[in-house]
């Protein structure tokens, strides 16, 4: 931030109060509350969080120092269920991320489609990646897709799947045209998120230099090496594993 940008020590101030403020509301609404999805202490949490980050920043861009506090993130948890009790229907939303790493097999799996479907060798949709991503994805069931998504030369990014309570099921065509426009976050009733995120974080939590781990893996595959040398009969075949192994 610029000399000129620069809060003044009346900002911060004023920050800081606006801080004592939202903790008290916050306060207030908890000692209120209702049930334990309460909306307003839900509201009271999230101005108190925006107080709390308003500050942390001034402070910081006026005087260099930092809060001992760490705000979570608002979409980090979802808020308070609304929905009904017992709801009568429900919606699945999915959301799944690819990258296209293959744009050669994915032409050519398309490619195959074609040819299964007698349109022979000459259909253009097969020559390009968006021709050949809606000959796929109109032809396999969109879990199959994220099961082979490989073998269609796409790699896996983010992917999000939430359920959501409805109080009856939508009219036929209803929402065809917007499906995802009208999507109620106080609603959900579930939500499993996949992501690499998740797995960065799992790794920052080893210790790189915790001695042994690469000796136990080693281990480990010089074990696997010697079961799988077991499995070979005398004609140096492999023989057939138990059903319960």
């Amino acid at each position: 931030m610029s000399d000129a940008a620069q809060p003044t020590a009346a900002d911060v101030r004023a920050a800081a109060e606006a801080v004592k403020t939202a903790l008290d509301r916050h306060l207030a609404a908890v000692e209120r509350r209702s049930g334990e999805d309460d909306p307003a202490v839900y509201d009271a949490f999230n101005e108190l969080a925006a107080a709390a980050e308003a500050y942390d920043e001034l402070l910081y861009d006026r005087y260099d120092e930092v809060t001992p506090f760490e705000i979570p993130g608002a979409d980090d948890t979802l808020p308070p269920y609304t929905g009904p009790e017992e709801p009568s229907a429900l919606s699945v939303l999915i959301r799944r991320d690819y990258a296209v790493a293959e744009p050669q097999r994915l032409m050519a799996q398309a490619r195959r489609v074609e040819e299964a479907d007698e349109e022979g060798p000459g259909a253009e949709a097969s020559g390009t990646v968006h021709g050949a991503l809606g000959l796929l994805f109109g032809e396999f069931e969109p879990d199959e897709i994220a099961s082979r998504h490989k073998e269609f030369g796409l790699e896996e990014g983010d992917s999000t799947l939430w359920v959501t309570a409805a109080d009856e099921t939508a009219d036929p065509g209803e929402w065809l045209e917007a499906p995802f426009e009208q999507v109620d976050p106080q609603r959900v009733v579930c939500r499993f998120d996949v992501s690499a995120v998740f797995d960065e974080e799992f790794d920052d939590g080893i210790d790189d230099d915790d001695e042994g781990s690469d000796g136990d893996m080693a281990e480990l595959d010089e074990d696997l090496d010697t079961d799988l040398d077991t499995e070979l009969d005398t004609d140096g075949e492999p023989t057939r594993l138990e059903a319960d192994r």
